[in-house]
């Protein structure tokens, strides 16, 4: 079980509130590096689900810019063989959380990121029109850290707050809406563990 200490303190001095997260679809205390990657959602489309994701470019590697290049159509393909495997995509996801805990966002929340691809969640397909992304830095079977639980469950707070639609059964994996497809976050993502954090996050009192 996550340790309350580490688990129970929140963003306060960031000022986020439901309210103001849905106005802005920006998290203050995230790094704002903005991508072309993105659209309007459809009308009428609620904000719904929560999809966690893996990441590592070079492929089983961490620490440097290459996913924030990719997310922004800035990447060297000729730095890395695997580059060109990716040469021409054109992906996104709201939010990326680095192995330290760090928090990058590339598109406001309330517009439609491309993390999902084809996919279905109870019936209901396309899930990037209704569903915010966050990406984990880090490989299917490679361990996350604690920094990275500590901030999914801050921000997946926040989220839920703010659209209280996306309830603790509407946090997902990508392996589960486009099944076959894609394998993340992967069997090292310990799902018992991140629930546990979030109910610790969500049941500390913060008013909103």
């Amino acid at each position: 079980m996550p340790d309350s200490d580490v688990f129970s303190e929140r963003p306060t001095a960031s000022g986020i509130d439901g309210n103001s997260l849905r106005e802005t679809g920006r998290i203050s205390f995230a790094r704002w590096t903005p991508s072309p990657n993105f659209g309007p959602r459809p009308d009428g489309a609620g904000i719904s689900l929560l999809v966690v994701h893996n990441i590592s470019l070079p492929p089983g590697q961490f620490g440097g810019r290459e996913i924030e290049d990719f997310f922004c159509n800035q990447l060297d393909h000729s730095a890395h063989p695997y580059f060109k495997t990716i040469e021409g995509v054109q992906v996104s996801a709201h939010l990326l959380i680095r192995r330290d805990g760090a928090l990058v966002q590339f598109v406001s929340l309330l517009d439609r990121a491309w993390h999902a691809g084809r996919s279905c969640f109870e019936g209901q397909e396309e899930c990037n029109d209704f569903s915010i992304g966050i990406e984990l830095e880090g490989t299917d079977d490679t361990p996350y850290t604690t920094e990275q639980y500590r901030m999914l469950a801050k921000v997946a707070d926040l989220i839920m707050t703010a659209w209280p639609d996306i309830t603790a059964n509407r946090i997902t994996g990508h392996c589960d809406i486009a099944p076959g497809r894609k394998s993340d976050p992967g069997p090292a993502f310990d799902w018992r563990y991140f629930r546990s954090a979030l109910e610790i996050v969500r049941g500390s009192g913060r008013n909103v």
